[in-house]
């Protein structure tokens, strides 16, 4: 690119959505299985404990395929042993969602408060009948992994309830005898979760599709007068299961970013924000429900020049340097050459692994050396949270990198996904001048479509021609 962008009107394709719901075979989910045991054998631990609740669902989901809707959840891994999950109420009849060969056990302590406690043993009996014993060493598995910045001893600080430590160190002998474990799923360099096969990258693949058309059509139908709710009656949503609340608000809430919609009507001259996120997908866009700059306070008319034009550059060349071997800290040092002015407050990692939930971790940091892999579907997340009259501007979408051998295995099983990749990565290529690299597959049907003025949404930004 030659380094100047410009507003244009363009033509957003039309990518279509999916006909087909990608899953996951029960041989997959085995081999993830068993996977996990390897991955606890080698870190010495006896036993590996996958912590889940409703918040924080997506490790179990990646082994078993069962998410906690209302309840908790513990899944016990054991060499040479079926798989134990125990379950509340609600959870025993749910479990059924998934194809893997369980020994489901009732612990009603799980359930909702209220709830009948009156047909399941004690915690210690069940854990202990599922094979716990004295001196083991535990891998436990929440949601989250620690280092010496947080911690004294980050290997054994743990986030799960503390009724379950203390059942566990009972049983082991020792909290000494209890260490984290999340890092087998959710390290960003080798967790199991952080390298997709091609069913899970389908997947996600049709959860963006999704969750961008959502925002494009609220982007391509707002209108002053309608009020936050009209506006995200427009998106169409599916009912997919959500990774996170869908986030939309305008005027002087949009600043709170992570704000629900309300019964606020939208005005012109509105700053706007929207994201929305399903199992494998979020997409967001922020900007200004206007038809131009001549409908923005007169103090920030030059919202292009200042902050939007400046952010594109910093997108395009982010999108055309990822890549297979590319380090996380060469792409957070192009972010930091373009916006690193205070003025632009980006404050967390310009990118991240995503995964059933909205972010799994991020090898992009300062000084990272973890080079990106194949496998690894990865948000283009970069927010500049200018904390001014100048509001914001955002692309967040979702793209995967995949080799040679795991592009045509895509193309093979799944040749109309394959298809709308092809034709966003065109789009890029042709109509905003960013030229991807061949590993590089754009999941979003917003594919760096950033339009800064909603009331005007075929005018959007490119390299300039």
């Amino acid at each position: 690119m030659t380094g100047r962008v410009e507003l244009a009107e363009l033509v957003l394709p039309e990518f279509g959505l999916p006909s087909i719901q990608p899953a996951i075979p029960v041989a997959t989910y085995e081999a993830r299985i068993d996977a996990a045991r390897r991955r606890a054998a080698e870190a010495g631990y006896d036993a590996l404990l996958v912590y889940g609740d409703r918040e924080h669902a997506a490790n179990m989901a990646y082994l078993t395929g069962y998410d906690p809707r209302f309840e908790e959840a513990l899944l016990i891994l054991i060499h040479g042993k079926t798989p134990t999950l125990l379950l509340g109420n609600e959870g025993m009849g749910y479990s059924g969602v998934s194809p893997v060969e369980l020994n489901r056990v009732l612990y009603q302590s799980f359930s909702l408060l209220g709830q009948p406690r009156d047909k399941s043993p004690m915690l210690r009996e069940i854990l202990i009948a599922a094979g716990l014993r004295a001196g083991q060493r535990l891998g436990i598995a929440g949601w989250k992994s620690f280092d010496e910045r947080e911690a004294n001893d980050p290997e054994r600080t743990l986030e799960i309830p503390a009724f379950i430590v203390e059942v566990l160190t009972d049983i082991t002998g020792a909290r000494d005898r209890l260490l984290n474990a999340t890092d087998i799923f959710m390290h960003p360099a080798d967790g199991l979760r952080a390298i997709n096969d091609v069913d899970q990258l389908a997947y996600f693949e049709f959860a963006a599709t999704y969750t961008s058309q959502a925002l494009r059509n609220l982007i391509f139908g707002v209108d002053a007068g309608l009020s936050e709710f009209d506006a995200v009656a427009l998106m169409g949503l599916t009912g997919l299961p959500q990774s996170c609340h869908l986030m939309f608000s305008s005027g002087d809430r949009a600043a709170l970013g992570l704000a629900s919609p309300s019964l606020r009507r939208l005005q012109v001259g509105d700053p706007v924000f929207l994201a929305y996120g399903i199992w494998g997908a979020l997409n967001a866009r922020g900007g200004w429900l206007a038809r131009d700059a001549n409908d923005l306070p007169v103090n920030v008319r030059d919202y292009i020049e200042r902050l939007v034009a400046p952010y594109f550059r910093a997108i395009i060349e982010w999108y055309e340097a990822i890549g297979i071997g590319v380090t996380g800290g060469e792409l957070q040092a192009i972010i930091e050459s373009h916006l690193g002015d205070p003025f632009f407050g980006i404050g967390l990692n310009p990118g991240h692994l995503i995964h059933l939930d909205e972010w799994l971790h991020s090898p992009i940091y300062a000084g990272s050396d973890i080079p990106l892999r194949s496998g690894m579907a990865i948000q283009v997340d970069v927010i500049p949270a200018t904390h001014s009259p100048y509001h914001s501007t955002n692309i967040e979408d979702g793209i995967a990198l995949a080799d040679e051998p795991l592009r045509k295995a895509f193309w093979r099983k799944y040749p109309a996904a394959w298809n709308r990749i092809q034709q966003r990565r065109a789009f890029m290529r042709n109509t905003l001048g960013i030229q991807l690299k061949p590993e590089v597959l754009p999941f979003s049907n917003l594919p760096a479509y950033l339009p800064p003025f909603w009331l005007s949404p075929h005018h959007a930004m490119r390299a300039a021609v």
